[in-house]
């Protein structure tokens, strides 16, 4: 059983100024639009990992790589944006604290900036996690295989916890993709509850949560049962 972490969009004050966290956790999956300090801070406080994706309104964190001089950007030096130490899974299926994660940040385009994108460019996207689940053996569920246990994304799927407005409106190749990879959870941020505890949702086997705030949740790598949502908060 792992203990896992979620958070999204509204920082935690509690968590913030906490030295340790007030309950043990083995993973920090972040959703995204956070501050970057909060995820690192958060990492160090529950002395664990920390893997998340891009949401709307962080820096646009594409074309950077890690070699031994350092980040590079289009072959130059650069300063990585993104949190220290944290694992970004956007377009990738990461391992963590004993779980398989398969990350797509980012919202439906509604202006120009980061981390947006048509519905075209998403499924697009949603291509390399596809291929990587098809061809990669330790993905491919089965009697001895471990798929993917976790789906973390930013925008939920349409019509299963988004909103109306054109900026909330979530991604329609969410459905086929989580049919596809068959995870346990799909966690997701982006729908401020505005003081509510949204309802939980199945799609395809996987329960849906919106994270905003902060989640802590216990899920059993390759299981079969549900995971258990202990508790939630959103917002200070």
């Amino acid at each position: 059983m792992v203990t896992v972490l979620t958070v999204s969009d509204e920082v935690v004050e509690g968590l913030w100024n906490a030295r340790t966290l007030p309950f043990d956790v083995d993973l920090v999956l972040g959703a995204g639009d956070l501050p970057f300090e909060y995820l690192e801070h958060l990492a160090e406080a529950a002395d664990a990992p920390c893997v998340f994706v891009p949401g709307n309104h962080d820096a646009d964190l594409t074309g950077y790589s890690a070699g031994r001089a350092g980040w590079m950007r289009a072959g130059l030096p650069s300063s990585w944006p993104g949190p220290d130490g944290a694992v970004n899974a956007d377009r990738r299926i990461v391992s963590a604290a004993g779980l398989r994660i398969a990350g797509l940040g980012g919202s439906i385009r509604y202006r120009d900036g980061p981390n947006q994108w048509t519905e075209r460019q998403q499924k697009r996207r949603s291509g390399s996690l596809i291929r990587t689940h098809t061809w990669h053996p330790l993905l491919r569920r089965g009697a001895d295989a471990h798929g993917v246990d976790v789906l973390l994304t930013h925008s939920p799927p349409f019509g299963l916890g988004d909103a109306e407005d054109a900026p909330h409106r979530g991604f329609r190749c969410l459905d086929p993709l989580t049919e596809r990879l068959r995870p346990q959870l799909l966690v997701h941020g982006h729908i401020h509850p505005h003081g509510t505890r949204p309802a939980d949702r199945q799609l395809h086997g996987a329960t849906v949560i919106n994270t905003v705030g902060y989640a802590l949740i216990d899920i059993t790598p390759g299981g079969d049962t549900a995971p258990i949502i202990e508790r939630r908060r959103h917002g200070s």
